[in-house]
């Protein structure tokens, strides 16, 4: 074997295994950067009661929501229940 066919042949393995590298690389750093991005580490209580269990109905007791629902869903909310009502 000639020597510039060899230098021809470590030139391509070299190449192959650089794209290889790269692809394996780029493949791995993008399914980390997706976890990474959508991992904020802050917290929010979106309940309005915190001390409610989870599931557990709590009424909004806001005077702008009060002033915009129904009696029959007020008196829903009273009772404890999900509202049906508009």
């Amino acid at each position: 074997m000639n020597s510039n066919l060899k230098r021809a042949a470590i030139a391509g393995l070299v190449s192959a295994a650089m794209l290889g590298g790269g692809i394996v690389g780029a493949t791995m750093f993008s399914a980390t950067s997706v976890f990474a991005a959508s991992n904020t580490g802050v917290t929010t209580n979106v309940r309005a009661d915190a001390s409610a269990a989870p599931g557990t109905f709590v009424s909004n007791e806001d005077p702008a929501h009060e002033a915009t629902e129904s009696a029959a869903r007020e008196a829903e909310e009273d009772a404890g229940q999900r509202p049906t009502q508009p």
